[in-house]
């Protein structure tokens, strides 16, 4: 049986693959202000779906009140999604145009 030599045997080298760990993209879901919903709907929208305090809760619906949106947090994509559609099952149950979308951030 014949040998196979191999040069420089003695040093291996040895290739390292590091892989990086990509955090999942967030997206913010924002409420928007309408003449209808009231804002004691969003405030119990934002304690029961987004698991806001009512303090804070009520911070943001001031936001949305005044300045149009607010932002209810900032998930990833399919968290967003699923919050987003609560919404807006909630607000249709109770007969409200409540908007609520997603923008990346």
């Amino acid at each position: 049986m014949a040998s196979t030599e191999y040069p420089d045997s003695g040093e291996q080298l040895k290739e390292r693959h590091e892989q990086e760990l990509k955090q999942p993209d967030l997206y913010r879901v924002l409420l928007h202000n309408d003449h209808y919903t009231t804002m004691e709907f969003v405030i119990e929208i934002l304690v029961k779906v987004f698991r806001k305090g009512v303090i804070e809760a009520t911070e943001i619906m001031l936001n949305v009140h005044q300045r149009g949106t607010g932002q209810a947090g900032a998930y990833t994509y399919d968290i967003a999604q699923s919050k987003i559609a609560m919404v807006h099952r909630m607000a249709k149950e109770r007969e409200f145009p409540l908007k609520c979308t997603i923008e990346k951030v």
